[in-house]
């Protein structure tokens, strides 16, 4: 089937014009006649172009604010109609309806304007667009007939198609499925709106989680492999990524990322997104091995690689700072392997340095977040199990610190105080059981993901070795038995931070006490499993 050569009309109707004008004047150019509508018409005419308006087309004025004028039978027929179908062709000969050949439509602002601070839902109703996604399931249905056109990004590959004749079947379908794939996005941003606004009407609703779940993630990149060889894997982003998120990343430098690259550059930033100071953090199999704040940039990367230098060697960097020269100098070391760096930016000459001057220069992936530091909403995790999705808010809320209780006969010092609170920010990040020990700003042991905090404990003594001495503990979780700290003040620990809750605290506490250390309850437990 083929659809007639002549002659060729194009309905155009876009709330997004980027790209527009350069398009429609190469239909134009190929012969087609345009019908559009509203604000589209307008600017086409202001650039010059001849445009008949959806209305003179119908002969139905637009009306209720412009609601209604493209739910007309002259337009869904002129969509709709097979014009090699004789029964079609009667019907479309005797209401004086036309074939279309191309439609361009994209929809109204809903997401945008939802997004937006204070929008009402008055406002949020208004961009519900009706006579868009009417046309575009129309068109794609029919595509045997119509190419259907969604995205400006779709526009160089239609045009240059249609010098050469007819839109190929093939493309049409492609067209098609873009276009049912931007009906069913778009009503499903509306069905999840609309499900935030049913508060304490008896239906049950929630409206951080609904009833019904629909994602909707575009595919960014295929990988490599996933956490090993044999699997698959790909990188997908959300439509509208915040700017201090992993998906807002431009990568500068490097070789193509894998699916472990990606976790450990996300936690790399998660972790120096937690501090105002001048931090660096060493990420390892997405827990951080090294984590530093300091007055320098260059001073904080020296001291998170001394937190375990055997584990930093090919590890992943963030920095929550532009990398300066200094900083670029020490990474460049002798003995220094680095998969990966994520910064908010890169100074030139530190640029120029990491793309030249080490052996691994031609590997590694440097990677830019402008928006690293930028605030953010609490957003949700999201966990796949076996037939089912879990889904929590994210650990990203500011723990109270009036919330936080002295809990022993001694207090700690300020600079305890210092260490303890960022002893604390670091924990939250690392696999539970998770014990984390610091001095001076400067992670200098770390036990992560064991089964018993016992154990966990023991690690993080045996990687600090003499420096736990005058270190202080953040436990993230509380400690069920008084061995923990037992374990922590035979390696010098001399204050402690944790939540509490544990039927064995009085236990816990008598055993600080005993030994002169310090210790916290938060009250907030911090498990990340």
């Amino acid at each position: 089937m083929t659809v007639s050569a002549a002659p060729r009309r194009a309905l155009i109707s876009c709330s997004d014009k980027s790209g527009l004008v350069p398009f429609v004047q190469g239909l134009v150019e190929l012969g087609f006649e345009i019908i559009s509508t509203g604000g589209t018409r307008s600017l086409l005419a202001q650039m010059g172009l001849s445009v008949t308006d959806i209305s003179e087309y119908t002969g139905f004025p637009e009306m209720m604010d412009g609601r209604v004028k493209t739910l007309h039978p002259r337009v869904h027929g002129g969509l709709l109609g097979r014009p090699d179908l004789a029964s079609d062709a009667e019907s479309m000969q005797a209401h004086g309806i036309q074939p279309f050949e191309l439609v361009v439509v994209n929809l109204y602002p809903f997401v945008e304007t939802i997004s937006k601070p204070g929008c009402t839902p008055a406002e949020a109703i208004e961009q519900i667009d009706i006579g868009g996604p009417s046309m575009l399931r129309s068109a794609a249905k029919n595509h045997v007939y119509v190419g259907v056109v969604t995205r400006a990004d779709q526009y160089d590959q239609v045009l240059a198609a249609l010098k050469q004749g007819p839109l190929p079947v093939e493309l049409r379908r492609e067209l098609a499925a873009a276009a049912f794939e931007m009906t069913a996005r778009y009503d499903r941003a509306i069905a999840d709106y609309m499900s935030t606004l049913v508060r304490g009407d008896g239906t049950g609703q929630d409206p951080d989680f609904p009833s019904q779940l629909s994602l909707h993630f575009e595919r960014r990149s295929s990988l490599r492999y996933g956490e090993n060889p044999h699997q698959r894997a790909a990188f997908y982003v959300e439509q509208h990524p915040a700017p201090a998120s992993l998906a807002a990343a431009q990568v500068l430098h490097g070789k193509e990322l894998s699916y472990n690259n990606l976790l450990d550059l996300d936690a790399a930033m998660q972790i120096v997104r937690e501090f105002q100071q001048p931090a660096a953090v060493v990420i390892k199999h997405n827990n951080p091995c090294g984590c530093a704040v300091a007055a320098h940039l260059s001073e904080a990367y020296e001291n998170a690689d001394a937190g375990d230098p055997i584990s930093a060697f090919g590890s992943i960097l963030g920095f929550n700072r532009p990398v300066d020269l200094a900083t670029a100098e020490q990474l460049c070391a002798a003995g220094r392997f680095i998969e990966a760096v994520i910064a908010p930016s890169y100074e030139p000459a530190a640029f120029e340095m990491l793309t030249t001057r080490p052996k691994w220069r031609a590997n590694v992936r440097l990677l830019q977040c402008a928006g690293m530091l930028d605030p953010r909403p609490i957003t949700q995790d999201m966990r796949r199990v076996t037939g089912g999705l879990l889904i929590q808010d994210r650990d990203e809320a500011t723990d109270p610190q009036d919330e936080w209780r002295v809990v022993t006969a001694r207090h700690p010092t300020p600079e305890e105080f210092a260490d303890l609170h960022f002893a604390w920010l670091v924990c939250k990040h690392v696999k539970s059981n998770a014990i984390l020990l610091a001095k001076q700003g400067q992670v200098v042991g770390v036990g992560a993901g064991q089964m018993s905090r016992l154990d966990s404990s023991y690690i993080a003594c045996h990687k600090a070795g003499d420096r736990g001495k005058g270190a202080v503990c953040a436990s993230d979780a509380f400690f069920p038995f008084r061995d923990g700290i037992d374990e922590l003040h035979e390696a010098g620990v001399t204050a402690v931070i944790e939540p509490g809750g544990s039927k064995k605290d009085d236990e816990v506490i008598e055993a600080c006490n005993e030994y002169g250390m310090a210790m916290i309850f938060t009250g907030r437990r911090h498990f990340r499993h």
